[in-house]
């Protein structure tokens, strides 16, 4: 595996693939790697003769209290398991190759209407910051396919409007949650949880699976979202919000809507996890 840190290199070693035919495959991480992301590329390894990972702590998507500094930075194990895994090329470059003249200086992609909701709303300026990083990266990669997983699934639905609005030749795969045996989806973040938060923090999930079947039963959307919101306060959560959306806009679902997402996001202690399920509802 290649382990590249600057632009330039990576672009020559792309371009002696594309002119060998080879089809390149992206997964764009954040680092501190998990089995989900492990999950990816091996999922790319079935869509590109190459597979390249990227490892790039984004500072444009964290606000001004989250946890940039804080947030786990393990390159030297994450190549390890990239390497094991059948990984390429691995792309960790410092944020000066990136933004050579600082955040102030650097143009911003916006997407919007999908972004503008739910994570968009609880932390304003995120999806401004990965939709810039992501077209930067899909411009330097210039790849066949890219994977993400679906436990951020706004992230995917904004990556997916910007991929059309920009007229990317990107064909994009969303790869489902891997999840611990509880359930509990697995985060670079579930790091931070207490092994008593770790155990609390499975609720969310089982109260998506709850409000699922309530919604396929003909629950209204209201007293799905107060009584899963209750849930969650009982178990030791903080909401941040809990809402029944249509799976392609993000928009509030409406009792007409068939094709559904339940988006979550709450606190377990000092630790933010987000989660979703997907909900078909039977035609009328």
């Amino acid at each position: 595996m290649n382990i590249v840190t600057h632009i330039s290199e990576l672009r020559s070693l792309l371009n002696g693939h594309r002119l060998a035919g080879r089809r390149v495959a992206v997964v764009p991480t954040m680092g501190n790697l998990h089995s989900g992301h492990i999950h990816l590329v091996n999922e790319a390894q079935r869509h590109g003769d190459i597979v390249v990972c990227t490892i790039f702590v984004n500072p444009m998507q964290f606000g001004k209290n989250e946890d940039l500094d804080a947030y786990p930075r393990t390159l030297a194990q994450d190549a390890q398991k990239l390497e094991t895994a059948g990984c390429t090329l691995l792309f960790a470059p410092p944020v000066s190759e990136i933004y050579p003249d600082g955040l102030e200086q650097q143009t911003v992609v916006s997407v919007p209407k999908v972004s503008e909701r739910h994570c968009g709303a609880s932390r304003p300026g995120h999806f401004d910051g990965v939709a810039t990083v992501v077209s930067k990266l899909f411009n330097l990669v210039q790849p066949d396919t890219a994977l993400f997983g679906l436990k951020d699934y706004q992230q995917f639905r904004v990556i997916t409007k910007m991929v059309a609005d920009l007229c990317f030749p990107i064909k994009l795969i969303g790869v489902e949650t891997q999840r611990e045996s509880s359930g509990l989806a697995l985060s670079s973040r579930n790091g931070y949880l207490t092994s008593d938060e770790k155990q609390r923090a499975a609720v969310l999930y089982q109260t998506l699976l709850e409000s699922r079947v309530q919604l396929q039963a003909g629950s209204s959307i209201e007293g799905v979202e107060s009584m899963a919101r209750v849930q969650l306060e009982q178990a030791g959560f903080r909401p941040d919000y809990y809402s029944v959306c249509d799976a392609s806009t993000l928009e509030p679902a409406q009792h007409r809507d068939r094709d559904l997402v339940i988006l979550a996001a709450a606190w377990m202690g000092k630790t933010r996890l987000i989660d979703n399920l997907r909900v078909q509802l039977s035609s009328r």
